[in-house]
């Protein structure tokens, strides 16, 4: 049997051959991966251009090393670099024209790339699945929480997942039309909110505070398979009780079911008190409080 270390290292050379880390010219395009993903990296912000401090964060590298990326795009006339607009102090890169057309270029073979792979592969849902989980736990320290919109693209998707996650596991089956607030329109400022977790843009994670009532209420915590074991769910619930102080509330409730025990012992773990059924929700068996 292989050890542990010696698969690891297997992967990352697979990985670094794949994607063309040592090529000289990524994807055919004339110059490495690096100067690629700084170029990919501001085009990602469309006109507005990026700041160069988020390019630096974003893609894990010192300043030293993307100054001389940009001074290579300048030169080939790719990207523009100038004071921003809003504040002196930073300077703000954006792609010219050209620089435009080849980000455009560069998405088209990536994707093509990409769909190369997966039509080659006998177990595509599998692959993507395994690929979902090493970008999760590899960039678990980057993964960004944000208040959304629930009726979001990123929100709804997450919320679809859940809902789905949920008809699996419960005996019955789940219908969110028969539970309240189907359309969470409480869990929007300034009675409410609702947080997304993303992993390099991806949605990967979702929590709801209700308001408008006496208490405030946590609903729809999800987070898919791929980061589960990073401890997310503890970081959204800590984001959601954040919040629920800045909206006055002093009290939180939130219900659940005995097929997701993990549910249960997480917040029986976190300090969550057990309390009679507070709601005529047909799906729950479990409630708690938790003062803040």
């Amino acid at each position: 049997m292989l050890n542990d270390i010696a698969r690891i290292r297997r992967f990352n050379r697979a990985v670094t051959t794949e994607v063309g880390a040592l090529d000289d010219s990524f994807l055919g395009r004339g110059r490495p991966l690096g100067a690629a993903r700084v170029l990919n990296a501001i085009g990602q912000a469309g006109d507005a251009g990026r700041e160069l401090g988020e390019v630096r964060e974003f893609l894990g590298l010192d300043s030293g090393l993307l100054s001389r990326l940009l001074r290579g795009l300048e030169g080939d006339g790719l990207v523009t670099v100038g004071p921003h607009p809003q504040d002196g102090r930073k300077r703000l890169a954006r792609l010219t024209a050209a620089g435009r057309e080849e980000f455009a270029a560069y998405e088209t073979l990536s994707d093509q790339r990409a769909e190369r792979l997966l039509a080659h592969h006998p177990r595509p849902a599998a692959l993507l699945d395994a690929m979902d989980l090493v970008a999760s736990a590899l960039g678990q320290h980057r993964i960004a929480l944000t208040e959304d919109d629930p009726a979001s693209p990123d929100s709804r998707y997450c919320l679809g997942e859940y809902y789905a996650e949920l008809a699996r596991r419960f005996e019955t089956g789940f219908d969110v039309n028969l539970s309240r607030d189907p359309d969470a329109a409480s869990m929007r400022p300034p009675v409410g909110s609702f947080f997304v977790a993303r992993s390099d843009g991806l949605p990967i994670g979702c929590v709801g505070l209700k308001g408008g009532q006496a208490f405030g209420e946590v609903k729809r915590l999800w987070v898919s398979p791929a980061a589960r074991g990073l401890k997310l769910a503890t970081r959204l619930m800590e984001a959601l009780e954040a919040r629920a102080r800045t909206l006055g509330m002093t009290v939180l409730r939130l219900d659940t079911n005995s097929a997701l025990p993990e549910a249960v012992a997480m917040y029986r773990k976190a300090g969550w008190t057990e309390i009679d059924r507070f709601n005529d929700d047909p799906y729950p068996d479990h409630f708690f409080e938790k003062a803040l």
